[in-house]
């Protein structure tokens, strides 16, 4: 019986090929992986802009709106005081 069974000998094989035998392999995959990561988070940072940007300009949209009503209603009353209309 020994120490190690086949199974042992080929993950320790796998492992030093990886190791030694990539030349680069692994750093190169390694710079793949945090390239991608940054894609990632670069895209949500742009969604986010982009619906931040939406929101405020729908803010503003709704302030302009409500700012015309308000101004409308005004003058409404005040020809309505003019003409003696009013209730």
């Amino acid at each position: 019986m020994g120490a190690f069974s086949i199974w042992h000998w080929l993950i320790v094989l796998v492992v030093v090929l990886l190791l030694f035998g990539g030349s680069g392999k692994i750093s190169s995959l390694m710079g793949d992986l945090a390239k991608g990561i940054k894609s990632f988070k670069k895209g949500l940072s742009d969604d986010d802009e982009a619906v931040a940007a939406e929101d405020k300009k729908s803010i503003e949209d709704k302030k302009s709106i409500e700012a015309k009503r308000q101004a409308d209603a005004g003058e409404a009353s005040s020809s309505e005081k003019k003409t003696g209309t009013g209730s």
